[in-house]
């Protein structure tokens, strides 16, 4: 072993692999909790913010591949987080670094990860993995961890990598929601202070559903003047509309949009009632297939923060965050809906608007946590459409 290999991948870490569905089987080295487990594996492109990656609901069920090779720099704080915890099924990278060298760092990222009990392998050459995906497709995969003395079995790994049920059919939003109804007072982070920014400046009362709801996006939401009322994935439409808000937002989350019955039939009641309505990811595909839509499994999705988008209108082109492995269907696209947005890596529908209600979606993440700030104003339509919601049901009870 060189020297250089020794010092990345030091002997006292136990070996690991990466077994996947189609029989090709990556060795490692083990660098968090010990064990097994299946998932969908996924590349991920983004150059920073593996602790948002890590803690993104959207990522429930997947082993996320990160390209970038030098993973562990910065550490984990408490401050970083898109959830309470892991989300992720699993964690590949090509070199893990334990020594952290970010100020704002509180932990290292090994710790982080042992203490939720989730497992991740290093040493291997994510470069050959990330191709293989691409050419072939995100897959069905599982890591397993070993010890000195033991072989791992290849075989049995392939097997449990095999018989995984996958995510095509699978509904895990109703798995990562809110267990009961929140209120949700926080803004971003303001760095100088280093504490959330807090605002009494909320006069839109919005309704959020929580189908794995990124906490960056409801920040946004507050500092642009929301008093947000989170509410679980499965809540009616009568109970949002009992709470008589200004706007209902549908969030990011995990799984087979398709899956989510509950969710479509109350999008279908919400748009009934003309209220605004602005979805990101899952809530962008519950929409569509809310009017009468389609949404297909991407041969190996949108993940990374470097995503060029175009808005069809203007043609101006924002660098943005994405993290999906379904798309709204070119197919059967409802009449009520405008194109707003296309995918420039393969012209994908990343945004539409209904052509006579105040309703939008947009299937990257606009809160770019981690990622480039360029998709930022798309919340300001929302803001704009229950600026004039409002307006409206005074005018009628006046």
């Amino acid at each position: 072993m060189s020297k250089l290999k020794q010092l990345l991948f030091p002997e006292n870490r136990p070996p690991a692999i990466l077994a996947l569905a189609d029989g090709r089987v990556f060795h490692g080295f083990s660098f968090a909790a010990t064990g097994s487990q299946v998932g969908e594996v996924v590349f991920n492109t983004a150059m920073t913010g593996y602790q948002e990656i890590l803690s993104d609901p959207s990522y429930a069920g997947q082993l996320v591949t990160l390209t970038y090779p030098h993973i562990g720099n910065t550490g984990i704080n408490t401050f970083d987080n898109e959830s309470p915890k892991v989300q992720a099924a699993g964690l590949i990278v090509r070199e893990y670094h334990e020594e952290a060298s970010s100020w704002r760092s509180q932990t290292r990222l090994s710790d982080y990860l042992k203490e939720q009990g989730i497992v991740a392998i290093t040493g291997l050459d994510t470069r050959d993995l990330t191709n293989h995906l691409r050419d072939h497709g995100a897959m069905k995969a599982c890591i397993v961890t070993g010890d000195f003395n033991t072989p791992i079995d290849e075989q049995a790994a392939i097997k449990k990598a095999q018989d995984f049920a996958g995510l095509a059919g699978l509904d895990l939003a109703k798995e990562v929601t809110i267990d009961n109804q929140q209120k949700w007072q926080e803004g971003r982070y303001d760095l100088a202070s280093q504490n959330f920014k807090q605002s009494t400046n909320t006069p839109y009362h919005v309704v959020c559903y929580d189908f794995g709801i990124k906490q960056q996006i409801v920040r946004i939401l507050h500092d642009l003047g929301c008093d947000i009322t989170l509410v679980p994935a499965q809540t009616s439409a009568a109970e949002v509309l009992a709470m008589k808000p200004d706007g209902v937002f549908m969030s990011n989350g995990p799984g087979d949009p398709a899956a989510c019955d509950y969710a479509i039939t109350a999008c279908q009641e919400l748009l009934a009632a003309d209220i605004p309505f602005f979805g990101i990811c899952l809530g962008h595909q519950i929409l569509a297939l809310a009017l009468g839509g389609e949404t297909e499994k991407m041969k190996y999705g949108h993940h990374g923060a470097n995503h060029p988008v175009m808005d069809v209108a203007t043609k101006r082109v924002m660098i943005t965050s994405q993290n999906h492995s379904f798309c709204v269907s070119e197919d059967n696209l409802p009449a009520e809906l405008t194109v707003t947005h296309r995918s420039l890596f393969d012209h994908t529908i990343q945004g539409f608007r209904h052509r006579s209600k105040p309703a939008y979606a947009f299937q990257g993440h606009p809160e770019a946590s981690p990622g480039p700030h360029d998709a930022l104003p798309i919340f300001n339509e929302f803001i704009t459409a229950m600026t004039s919601y409002r307006q409206q049901q005074e005018n009628a009870h006046a």
